[in-house]
């Protein structure tokens, strides 16, 4: 793994090089300024995790295209552990969450091995929806062929989080199992993934936690749909080379995953945060805990049979992913705690690394506003600008456009999607989807990490799931500081001239489009056209007819 983990930094490092030395070609044509100077800066700073996405998907690409089918256990192997599958919910549509167990169950049970599992639904509702819940559940109870394997318990302290529930159960509720599936209350897993996840967990007694690579429902809604058509293609080739170079230190993103529960228990609690509040972002804390005590943390980077549930439309997007980055930036408090491994440290600052560049994205931004209306006699340098663009973009897009060239060269992965020319339209789709999107995603991310570096407290609030449109006036509060930042910086690309402003609508446009990109997304009759078309269709929606 060592010789691995070189490669990857040295070519990472190389990458940033590479980008540093084209920008710096196309900014030197009239001059150094202030205003470019800022900008070599923050492209310099943000390089460095460009880099890694490039290597990524290389990495991952290369392994895929020599990679064998999913793995699968023997015919004959069956469970000899005991496995409690957990389920957290807190305030969500029971009617919606337990079909999913239902089927699980119904799957365990047809291949001969459901006596081997219990459910628990793990709740840290309100009392408001306490009471329909719980009526909920013992139907649900009631109508199992094993009564006794399906129980409830419900927190009236939702202390810690979800990490606490979790914790709760393992501490008071767990005897007699060796063995945690952990899902979110929009998981589904297949009784092939979750026998996939526990076979390997049995054959290496030294694992703590096995992560299944988990890919998007099927979506009626456009937003979910167009955003998890290129996130498949990213994650891929993503967790393809995180498995090879990581091996058992890798990640964990707490759902769709077993993990052993003595050594979880032993060493999973997480320490609070100087400032007294609890973790936030669980996750990633608890595996680098883990593989400090000596237990391995490998991921499974096949997409067969585990997914999840996206947000619907854009402003739940912003609010998970927000939510995530405070998550993600309370980790540079933990860097220096005890216990941990070099790799485990590394997971911590890649998880704020995974936010924490954004705000040099704005930083060139407005320097590059700046730039363009203060210098109106230098000729525009295209080829070199021109160059860096499709450098820059090549390279932090690298999982995902690699991932779609996988699909492309392998004529099963094709016709999965319906065959070269919808692929080609998805793929269209997509790209246009994210371009727009990454704009806003910019400004909405570094504000909120100005607020939490201020002080601001995050919060864990009950999600919303359900398919809904978004009215104009939504849109507007949500979007008028990406709006108003457009504006601005395409006031000053335009003093430049038109050239500068068409240069820079691929990457930035999306802040002038934002309110309408919004409410498009969300809107029940073009997701109804998508849907009717079969327009960024994945594989599952396709073989369901």
């Amino acid at each position: 793994m060592a010789v691995r983990r070189l490669i990857v930094a040295l070519c990472s490092l190389a990458v940033a090089g590479l980008l540093i030395v084209l920008m710096s070609r196309a900014l030197a044509p009239g001059g150094w300024t202030v205003a470019k100077a800022v900008m070599m800066g923050s492209f310099g700073l943000a390089s460095l995790w460009v880099g890694l996405c490039c290597v990524q998907g290389v990495a991952g690409f290369a392994i895929l295209m020599r990679a064998s089918p999913p793995s699968a256990p023997p015919a004959s192997w069956t469970p000899s552990s005991r496995i409690a599958i957990g389920l957290t919910v807190r305030d969500e549509d029971m009617a919606a969450v337990l079909p999913h167990v239902r089927r699980l169950l119904d799957e365990l049970d047809a291949a001969g091995v459901g006596q081997a599992f219990a459910v628990f639904i793990l709740s840290d509702s309100t009392d408001a929806a306490a009471a329909a819940e719980e009526a909920a559940v013992a139907a649900f109870r009631a109508s199992d062929p094993i009564p006794a394997r399906v129980r409830y318990r419900r927190r009236t302290d939702n202390a810690r989080f979800k990490a606490g529930n979790i914790m709760d159960f393992l501490e008071h509720h767990a005897e007699g199992f060796a063995l945690m599936l952990v899902l979110d209350a929009d998981s589904q897993m297949s009784a092939r993934a979750v026998l996939r996840l526990v076979h390997v967990m049995e054959g290496n007694p030294r694992l703590g936690i096995v992560q299944h690579l988990t890919v998007g429902l099927p979506a009626s809604s456009a937003f979910p749909r167009l955003f998890q058509f290129g996130m498949r293609a990213g994650m891929r080739s993503w967790a393809t080379a995180l498995a090879w170079w990581q091996g058992d230190e890798c990640c964990y993103w707490g759902h769709n995953a077993v993990l052993r529960i003595a050594p979880f228990r032993a060493h999973g609690g997480l320490p609070l945060l100087p400032d007294g509040r609890p973790i936030l972002s669980h996750d990633q804390v608890e595996a680098a805990l883990l593989a400090g005590a000596g237990w391995g943390i490998r991921l499974l980077p096949e997409e067969d049979g585990s997914f999840e549930a996206n947000p619907p439309a854009l402003p739940e997007f912003m609010r998970r992913e927000l939510r995530w980055l405070a998550g993600n930036l309370e980790y540079r408090h933990l860097l220096r705690m005890p216990g941990l491994r070099p790799m485990g440290r590394w997971q911590l600052i890649q998880a704020i690394l995974l936010f924490g560049c954004t705000p040099f994205y704005l930083i060139f931004l407005f320097a590059a506003a700046f730039a363009a209306a203060a210098d109106r006699q230098s000729p525009f340098p295209a080829g070199a600008v021109l160059t860096v663009m499709l450098a820059w973009a090549g390279a932090i897009y690298a999982p995902k456009l690699l991932g779609y060239l996988e699909v492309l060269l392998k004529p099963a992965q094709r016709a999965r999607y319906g065959g070269t020319a919808p692929l080609l339209v998805g793929i269209m789709a997509e790209t246009v989807f994210t371009l727009l999107m990454d704009a806003l995603s910019v400004i909405s991310k570094t504000e909120t990490t100005v607020r939490l570096l201020l002080g601001m407290r995050p919060a864990w609030t009950p999600q919303n799931r359900s398919d809904r449109g978004v009215t104009w006036a939504e849109a507007a509060r949500l979007l008028w500081l990406h709006t108003a930042v457009g504006v601005f910086v395409f006031t000053g690309f335009a003093r430049a001239g038109l050239a500068t402003v068409l240069w820079a609508l691929p990457l930035a446009g999306g802040l002038l489009a934002g309110i309408p990109f919004c409410v498009l997304t969300a809107n029940p009759r073009f997701g109804a056209w998508l849907l009717r078309l079969k327009v960024a269709a994945v594989p599952e929606e396709r073989e369901a007819g």
